[in-house]
């Protein structure tokens, strides 16, 4: 039976990777398969027979997933007078911040051109990148972080609806935010809203795997 799971063994629906070396470790092959396995608590040795891996090479990877921080303990499993260290993902899913790129990451202001899809990129990473600044600051004070995310899909007839549905919203946004915005609220909080409008795309049920070298 398994014994109390270990605080730290707590699982984040989603993890923001911040350090080059730490997405280095993610990005592996095999080791992107034993976070899969491993997001629900097991033995280094049970996945390494699910996955048909020698128990020595599985052995080296959960090794280095763990120093960085990428599977965390998840108690103990004892089996007559063995018992197994249990492990776990440290998430569901992972993102890799745009911190991991250093000077190669991407900066709004470097782009001129606001309509373009290298301006929409560039201001998602940033997004990206400043979540993941305030969900470290959050969690170092044990609070929870104030987010908002509307979406929507808006299926239009004509390039004629579409500039006017942008118009719209561009007037709207201008008008909330002369509404609410304070300069001088004592206390007051800045959030930045950004609105992003793309064409939608389907997408395949699972994502296709690679060749990359597993060793």
């Amino acid at each position: 039976m398994y014994s109390q799971p270990m605080a730290t063994a707590t699982t984040d629906p989603v993890h923001i990777v911040p350090r080059s070396s730490q997405a280095a470790a993610l990005l592996h092959p095999l080791r992107r398969r034993l976070l899969d396995a491993f997001r629900t608590p097991a033995s280094a040795a049970e996945v390494a027979r699910r996955l048909s891996q020698p128990r020595q090479r599985v052995g080296h990877h959960v090794r280095e997933l763990q120093s960085h921080g990428l599977l965390v303990s998840a108690g103990e499993r004892r089996t007559g007078n063995f018992v197994e260290k249990l492990l776990r993902s440290s998430a569901m899913s992972y993102v890799i911040s745009p911190e991991a790129l250093g000077e190669l990451a991407p900066d709004p202001k470097a782009i001129e051109d606001r309509v373009s899809s290298a301006y929409l990129l560039a201001t998602a990473a940033r997004t990206l990148g400043d979540v993941a600044d305030l969900r470290r600051r959050a969690a170092g004070s044990g609070k929870r972080l104030a987010t908002l995310t509307l979406e929507s899909e808006v299926r239009f007839a004509s390039p004629q609806a579409q500039a006017g549905y942008a118009q719209e919203l561009a007037s709207t946004l201008r008008r909330l935010a002369a509404k609410y915005h304070d300069e001088a609220a004592e206390g007051g909080r800045t959030f930045r809203f950004t609105v992003a409008g793309h064409p939608a795309i389907e997408r395949p049920a699972t994502p296709s795997g690679d060749d990359d070298d597993e060793n």
